[in-house]
């Protein structure tokens, strides 16, 4: 009998011991599932941002950056380049030079080698004088200079005066020289391009070619004719209204010459 009791006993202190210990496995197991459960969600978090996505300080200290940078102002100044040709009219670039001149405008001239000869006949400017109006000046033959590259900025052209040879090599893109290569590149840039035609009386081949440069939306046929409700007194009224208006087509505002201000006025 005793010994039936003693293995009754031993064998209820065997069970009570297994199942204290899988209590306590069971709560230790659950202690460490929300740790388990935790880390899982971060793996998720972590594996559904981005690669390379910026926290929202830094996204913002970004976009202020590069607000700065766009709203930087240009420090240049504005920047025209004066082509001169052997056409007729020579005075009419000397004082576009001029007048730019006082306006504070950088001028990149080029002096074609007939607008050269033509200033012995037209005036009393050597070209040594007609240069020391300009801020740059280039050979008409240098195809490594400034204004034959894009990348060169520029706030548009001028040819004054443009022959139609000239004219005729712009249309056709034949740059054979730093005058046409200069051209061309202002129109494939998207740049205000004033073509200062000075021809009379034009041929179907003159006004075929001033047609299809006109239908360039950044190409201005300008020919330099003379307005009279102004009432000039002297050729330079006519020059300097003629190169005012040359100057607005370029974008540039200029108090050179008499602005039309209504018939009423204009007659008084």
């Amino acid at each position: 009998m005793m010994i039936f009791v003693v293995v009754v006993v031993s064998g209820l202190a065997w069970l009570l011991g297994i199942s204290m210990r899988t209590m306590m496995v069971n709560a230790l197991k659950s202690l460490h599932k929300p740790d388990a459960a935790m880390s899982r969600a971060a793996l998720v978090t972590s594996a559904a941002k981005p690669v390379g996505a910026l926290e929202p300080a830094t996204t913002a200290k970004n976009e202020s950056r590069s607000r700065s940078a766009s709203e930087k102002p240009t420090s240049r100044p504005v920047r025209i380049i004066v082509a001169m040709t052997g056409a007729t009219g020579a005075i009419l670039g000397i004082r576009i030079l001029e007048i730019l001149r006082d306006m504070g405008v950088e001028t990149h001239l080029i002096v074609s080698r007939w607008a050269a000869e033509t200033l012995k006949y037209e005036g009393n400017y050597s070209i040594k004088d007609v240069k020391n109006l300009a801020t740059f000046c280039y050979a008409h033959n240098d195809a490594g200079a400034l204004p034959s590259s894009g990348s060169f900025q520029t706030d548009g052209m001028i040819v004054v005066p443009c022959s139609m040879r000239t004219l005729s090599a712009i249309r056709t893109g034949f740059a054979d020289d730093l005058i046409c290569r200069a051209a061309d590149v202002t129109i494939k840039e998207r740049r205000k391009l004033v073509l200062v035609a000075r021809e009379t009386p034009l041929s179907p081949i003159h006004l075929g070619n001033m047609l299809a440069l006109a239908q360039m939306q950044n190409v201005v046929i300008f020919p330099p004719v003379p307005a009279f409700y102004t009432r000039p007194k002297s050729l330079s009224d006519i020059v300097d209204q003629s190169v005012g208006r040359m100057i607005d087509m370029l974008g540039l505002e200029s108090d050179h010459f008499p602005r039309w201000n209504g018939m009423d006025q204009s007659k008084a």
